[in-house]
């Protein structure tokens, strides 16, 4: 004989809880790491950037000042921002990383030096690009409009209101070193900002599983009864529903169980409510064990559940719901209590041609009534 107290360790086992975690810090920590990334490449760019001026440096095209200033800024800039990022300032914002005031620092920062050092101008405007192509990947149509139209207002007096001309000079082999190193950094930077976006992308792809995995599971709570684990009494229903109107389509059986546990209340006042609740539980283990992957198992209030049967004519479910009666009855549920017993009482109906939904579900509970008037456990139909 089996033991309903074992069934219920089985299942906790299997469907134990997770705990929930603090969804805010979790997000806030996941920002965090993210801006860090993020103001890290920034600083292996400026630095990457800083080498090549240092090249130019050593060519005699321009100042160790140049570099040294470029260097410090840019990472000055970015030490900027991550302070704000780790005071937790950027969660304010929906852009929680600021982009487009990042964008509008480093693009101020690359014209400044532009014109600081314009014989080596298209240095800077090689980042130029780079800064807009790294913020496309975060900025929305909007956000791209207004860094571009400050760039414009930007670069548009650099152009036509000075005379210096802006250069990438070639004519040593020190400044033709630089110059090709200017261009291999850029396609790599441009290479590692496609490989970047390709990675969001897969990252967004994941997302969007584990997305609908989610609504799915939720969807699924939201049809369970929170006690037992069987159908809600509106789930069961409306499955009870289908199953009639898919009946009557196929002219297949459909057979139906209303089921009662016997004398629960009092099992209640005997025991208590918590180990009625056990007993609940036990029971809708000891169903799910039992029938068949197309049957459908609901709580339809209290201590009575709904057993739908589809395409199972009126003695095979009888024979199903005698056999469900004598298992519960055979339970040992000594581990609630030494003197418990319980077992169940069912009305058992098989749907009639172009029977209503509600006519139906009456039979049963009229056969249910039945069986409770013949001495409970036992299984009645009409």
């Amino acid at each position: 004989m089996s033991s309903a107290a074992s069934l219920l360790e089985d299942r906790s086992a299997d469907h134990a809880p997770a705990r929930p975690d603090g969804l805010t810090s979790e997000v806030l920590k996941r920002r965090v790491g993210q801006r860090r990334q993020m103001l890290a490449v920034q600083v292996v760019s400026c630095s990457l950037s800083t080498l090549i001026l240092l090249v130019y440096c050593y060519a005699g095209t321009i100042s160790i000042v140049i570099p040294t200033a470029y260097f410090v800024s840019g990472v000055g800039l970015t030490g900027f921002f991550l302070v704000l990022s780790e005071a937790h300032f950027n969660d304010r914002f929906e852009d929680h990383y600021l982009t487009v005031f990042q964008v509008g620092g480093h693009v101020a920062l690359r014209l400044g030096f532009l014109l600081a050092a314009p014989e080596i101008g298209y240095v800077f405007l090689s980042v130029v690009f780079l800064i807009f192509g790294f913020g496309a990947l975060r900025m929305t149509p909007r956000q791209a409009t207004i860094a571009w139209t400050l760039t414009v207002v930007g670069l548009a007096p650099i152009f036509f209101f000075t005379s210096t001309p802006i250069g990438m000079p070639v004519d040593t082999h020190a400044e033709r070193f630089a110059a090709t190193l200017c261009y291999v950094l850029t396609i790599g930077q441009c290479a590692f900002v496609g490989l970047y976006g390709s990675s969001m992308r897969k990252m967004l792809y994941d997302r969007s599983f584990e997305l609908k995995a989610a609504y799915k599971r939720i969807e699924e709570l939201a049809e369970l009864d929170e006690l037992t684990g069987s159908l809600n009494r509106g789930c069961i229903m409306r499955m009870l529903v289908d199953e009639i109107a898919r009946a009557h389509r196929s002219k297949t059986p459909c057979s139906i169980a209303l089921i009662d546990l016997d004398w629960f209340k009092r099992i209640n006042d005997a025991y208590g409510h918590p180990t009625g609740d056990e007993v609940l539980r036990a029971f809708a283990i000891t169903v799910f064990a039992n029938i068949r992957a197309i049957d459908k198992f609901g709580r339809y209030g209290g201590e009575e559940f709904l057993l739908v049967l589809p395409d199972t004519p009126h003695d095979t479910a009888a024979r199903i719901l005698d056999r469900l009666r004598a298992i519960v009855a055979d339970l040992d549920w000594s581990a609630f209590s030494p003197d418990m017993r319980v077992t169940i009482s069912a009305g058992v109906v098989t749907l009639r041609p172009d029977e209503t939904d509600d006519a139906f579900f009456a039979r049963a509970d009229n056969a249910l009534y039945a069986a409770k008037a013949r001495g409970r456990n036992r299984i009645a139909s009409t």
